[in-house]
């Protein structure tokens, strides 16, 4: 068990009161709050060692670079990837899939080939799919659930055919929690020679991803869902599959030599990061990974297992509550409606009770249209949650439902 107390104190925001109430949050699959500890990074890094990065002379540069190279090992040891050549720093986990959508699909794609998304995919992993559509003219496939969340696996396998060149879905689920089976998904990809893009944004802040065991081509995830700051994510590549695919952008640090005549791109993973990078973002990702990594990615899946499972008790008490995303697997994340209540109507109102929850399409408009919905209120959990909380959380969708007497 974790010393739920003792890790509160690293986030002073937790402290904090909504409308004279306790702040309780609950919209950890947006946004995690920051500790501590990669607050005072990120300060350290502006007053103490702010110097633009790479092919600097002096001390300040030197140090600079050091403290963003050496966190991209910390990336790299975090994801047991096998090189951090492998290792590109983006703003997140939506700049990461357009930037594979834009260059695999340079490389790798013609008019009528196929890429296989799912059907509860974020808008991120599926709208620079369509523009890709739009422009080369290539076709998407969408894997279908069942009534739990649960996606076919039997309708994914007959998706696939000579014309498939990628399948790209998410590990996680933003709005059912369901957690896919991806090592399997890959496993039937790779039976057919087809390359895989994982979307791990609410999968890594939740469970241990071993990229090498997962297997897949390509995994990406956003440093402000794991307790980093915003504006700072990571594309992990294949180091084979990288140096495969075209630059993304062009511009300094991204280039090798340039004369009017021609460029040569820099090696790996310059090649993917043109401009100056968020050097101060990465350095304060690293601090936020190695935060996790002290408190153990096993105790942290183990304790928001436990919230889930005490929250769904809870909620399910409340006459005329209903639950989206059954699946035997989920991550840290509970959708509801109660009764006919509009799901913004629940969300203001469980403000005002200083509870801060999601509320809309969550970014995934096609999965609602499946279910037959608009849109969810969603709770989503961290290691910093409690159960005094959840139950605050119960009796105020309980109040709300009162309130509207359903």
């Amino acid at each position: 068990m974790l010393d739920v107390q003792a890790i509160r104190k690293d986030f002073p925001i937790l402290d904090h009161k909504i409308y004279d109430k306790p702040l309780i949050y609950l919209d950890n699959g947006a946004t995690t709050q920051k500790p501590r500890q990669v607050v005072e990074k990120i300060a350290n890094g502006y007053y103490n060692v702010n110097a633009n990065i790479h092919r600097g002379v002096h001390f300040l540069s030197q140090a600079a670079t050091e403290a963003h190279e050496e966190a991209r090992e910390t990336v790299r040891r975090f994801l047991n990837a096998r090189s951090s050549n492998e290792i590109v720093f983006t703003r997140g986990t939506t700049e990461s899939i357009n930037l594979i959508a834009s260059c695999f699909t340079d490389a790798c794609m013609s008019a009528g080939d196929e890429v296989i998304l799912s059907v509860m995919e974020h808008h991120s992993n599926i709208v620079p799919w369509q523009i890709q559509a739009a422009r080369k003219g290539i076709a998407l496939k969408v894997i279908p659930m069942d009534e739990k969340g649960v996606l076919n696996p039997d309708a994914y396998r007959e998706l696939f055919s000579d014309k498939t060149r990628l399948v790209s879905v998410t590990h996680v689920s933003n709005v059912l929690g369901t957690v896919n089976p991806v090592k399997a998904m890959i496993e039937t990809a790779h039976e057919r020679g087809v390359p895989v893009l994982i979307d791990g944004a609410q999968a890594v802040p939740h469970t241990r991803v071993d990229v090498q065991d997962l297997d897949a081509e390509f995994y990406v995830f956003s440093g402000h869902k794991i307790y980093g700051p915003t504006g700072i994510g990571v594309l992990y590549g294949k180091e084979e599959w990288l140096d495969r695919l075209p630059p993304y952008q062009g511009g300094g640090e991204m280039i090798a030599t340039v004369s009017f005549e021609k460029t040569a791109f820099n090696e790996l993973p310059f090649k993917f990061e043109a401009g100056t990078p968020d050097y101060i973002g990465s350095t304060a990702l690293a601090e936020a990974l190695r935060y996790v990594d002290r408190i153990g990615m096993e105790n942290i899946a183990a304790y928001e297992e436990e919230l889930l499972r005490y929250a769904t008790a809870g909620l399910r008490t409340i006459e005329g509550a209903r639950v989206f995303g059954q699946a035997d697997r989920k991550g840290a994340v509970l959708s509801f409606l109660v009764g006919e209540i509009h799901p913004y109507d629940m969300g203001m109102l469980l403000d005002r009770l200083g509870i801060a929850v999601r509320t809309g399409h969550h970014c995934a408009q096609p999965l609602m249209r499946a279910l037959g919905i608009e849109g969810t209120v969603r709770a989503s959990f961290s290691f910093y949650n409690t159960r005094e909380e959840i139950d605050a959380f119960v009796a105020g969708v309980e109040r709300v439902r009162k309130m509207f007497r359903v």
